[in-house]
């Protein structure tokens, strides 16, 4: 019978590592899963991104889910503060955070009793026993200790008391006891460090930066990082340490960073700007999780950038409509419920038929819902979500790298046709991240228009005047004219324009015109057609999905064509309109699946567009898809076709 690999990836290799103190086993893996969990204010989320630095610099491939508690502060030591980031990185390509953890940090009661069901057998668990104490326990609803009542008996169990060996680390410093064990979380850095190999300048040089103006802090986190890495070194309870060679062959030749899916997307509207010669205004209003895109613009300065931190989302957008008046590439960024309250305007966007971008980077709903959880539940807002007919085109990202190119198709769009347009993004991939190839110059599509400067059209008498609803025949945009040329004034606001002229209009042959070229202008934007990704065409069962979803249906693909079936696979980018050959694609398969974070939004539109069969499946737990869900599902239809 073929033994089973070892829970963190196949063992490749094993050497040895001789020290002064000891010798070390070495296993070398393929790839590896970690979480870091804890209380909100244990610093997971900078334990993540800072081993995720070391990971990216040392040339894995990754990819990361950051899980942050819903409330702004739970209660310490509570299953809600829970605050965890997972981390999969490998010497090949991947596509997912990974379903399960090899490894979990627990730094309390809570984060273990949080985490332990999404462990396998035979996973690694290093918990600081320091905060195991029996209030702690109880807060949780521990009976008795997990650490001595046999539940962790299937997992290789680390305990390790963080917080007092931190405190040891650091008495030297002018520190008291709760302030040098607020360190431990470099501590537990340190030792995963060692454990696999990851590099450490990095993040001594961050340490030092991050706390430049205090540099006793900076001295005590740096002191507590390496003496993780020495316990690991020194212990007996840590026998192996492990290696994961650098992805060589997963990337094409390039510069490489890593980059979050938010910061990958405020990149990509810098570029729009500058490819378009056009100043870039975001006017915005702090939600999660869209905030890191106002926070990040906001350094750009030096690019045109301008940012506005309006009162309210009402006001966030009519800034950043006006400034699409006024010829800036405009731009607002929300979640869903800052786009029920931005609907009026984006209404008014299209009827001015003004280029401007409504980014929304989409959370669990109705309402306040999840602010930190992911969902993909606004399409069908982002389609239909204004008063009248309203069609505005709809562009999603696949993943966080993704999000640079996204800016850049919304951009084209919005200048080329004068509409406004979604990109729609999500928490998963806003805050996850992946290493991602810094695209060069001449990469970059040219996206520079020309704003009208004289007369477009002649009347019977022979006089010149401006037109401000007179269209290109090709695009059906209208002229784009800045205020105070010359000679060009035209009327604005939300009343039905006059076709050509722009006057009011209450003819109801008109408003029908209208109506029909806005939505014809729309239903003509170029996208390229959809591609099948069908190797031997085979295949009975077409998956296709949307957004973030990409990377689940793909690594589930993989999966179900390693056992020999068949299945072919397409993703959306483009949403409105949809690909000219999707109806053509959709009724080549005999069955039809579309994974969503939501309840069937997208199953809906291609079942009344197409009269196909879409069958969905949905999830709305806060939580991206598993590969291996998705796997099964796909096995299933093909299996049962």
């Amino acid at each position: 019978m073929a033994s089973e690999p070892p829970p963190q990836g196949r063992s490749l290799q094993v050497t040895q590592q001789v020290s002064q103190e000891s010798a070390k086993e070495v296993r070398r893996l393929d790839r590896v899963i970690i979480r870091f969990a804890g209380d909100s204010g244990d610093g997971m989320q900078l334990t993540g991104d800072r081993f995720t630095s070391e990971t990216a610099s040392f040339g894995n491939d990754l990819s990361t889910l950051p899980n942050f508690p819903a409330e702004i502060r739970a209660p310490a030591g509570t299953l809600p503060g829970v605050s965890s980031f997972q981390l999969h990185f490998a010497d090949h390509d991947i596509l997912t955070p990974g379903d399960a953890p090899n490894v979990l940090v627990a730094m309390n009661p809570a984060a273990l009793k949080a985490n332990v069901g999404d462990l396998p057998r035979g996973a690694e668990i290093i918990v600081n026993t320091d905060e195991f104490t029996k209030r702690a326990m109880a807060k949780v609803g521990y009976d008795t200790s997990p650490l001595e009542d046999g539940s962790l008996d299937g997992y290789r169990v680390h305990p390790v008391p963080l917080t007092t060996l931190t405190v040891e680390a650091l008495k030297d410093f002018d520190l008291g006891r709760k302030e040098a064990g607020r360190s431990k979380n470099m501590f537990a850095l340190g030792l995963l460090s060692w454990m696999y190999n990851r590099p450490v300048e990095g993040t001594e040089r961050f340490l030092r930066s991050k706390f430049a103006k205090k540099p006793e802090i900076a001295e005590a986190n740096v002191t507590a990082f390496r003496a993780g890495w020495n316990f690991g070194e020194t212990t007996e309870d840590f026998a192996v340490s492990y290696e994961v060679a650098p992805a060589a062959k997963a990337f094409p030749a390039g510069t490489y960073r890593n980059v979050s899916g938010n910061l990958a997307l405020s990149y990509g509207l810098v570029a729009a700007s500058q490819q378009a010669d056009l100043p870039l205004f975001l006017g915005s209003y702090p939600i999660t999780p869209a905030s890191d895109i106002l926070h990040e613009l906001s350094k750009h300065k030096n690019f045109g950038v301008r940012t506005f931190q309006a009162e309210d989302e009402i006001a966030g957008i009519g800034a950043a409509l006006g400034a699409a008046f006024g010829g800036s590439l405009a731009v607002t960024t929300t979640s869903g419920p800052g786009v029920a309250l931005k609907s009026e305007t984006i209404g008014l966007a299209v009827s001015l038929e003004l280029p401007l971008l409504i980014v929304d980077i989409q959370r669990g709903g109705p309402s306040t819902g999840l602010p930190t959880k992911t969902e993909q539940a606004d399409l069908l807002q982002a389609m239909y979500g204004r008063n009248g007919e309203a069609p505005v085109p709809i562009v999603a990202p696949a993943t966080p790298g993704d999000c640079f190119d996204a800016a850049l198709e919304a951009t084209r769009i919005a200048l080329t046709y004068r509409t406004p347009v979604f990109l729609l993004s999500d928490g998963y991939l806003a805050n996850g991240s992946e290493p991602w190839r810094v695209p060069e110059i001449d990469e970059l599509p040219d996206l520079r228009v020309q704003f009208t400067t004289s007369p477009n059209h002649v009347l019977e008498d022979g006089s010149e005047v401006f037109w401000p609803y007179k269209r290109d025949p090709e695009t059906l945009a209208r002229p784009w004219a800045v205020p105070g040329t010359p000679g060009l004034e035209h009327r604005i606001g939300g009343i039905e324009k006059q076709d050509g002229t722009g006057n009011i209009s209450y003819d109801p042959a008109n408003h029908e015109h209208m109506v029909r070229t806005r939505q014809a202008k729309v239903d003509g934007v170029t996208v390229p057609d959809l591609t099948v990704d069908d190797p031997d065409g085979e295949a009975k069962v077409l998956v296709i999905g949307w957004g973030s979803t990409y990377g689940p249906i793909t690594a589930g693909v993989r999966r179900v064509r390693r056992e020999g079936l068949h299945v072919a696979q397409a993703h959306l980018r483009h949403l409105n309109p949809f690909p000219a050959n999707l109806g053509e694609v959709l009724r080549s398969y005999d069955k039809v699946i579309v994974p969503e974070m939501n309840l069937g939004q997208l199953a809906t539109l291609l079942r009344a567009r197409y009269l196909v069969d879409a069958q969905p499946h949905t999830q709305v737990n806060g939580m991206p898809f598993k590969a291996e869900q998705l796997a099964n599902v796909l096995k299933e239809a093909i299996e049962h076709g």
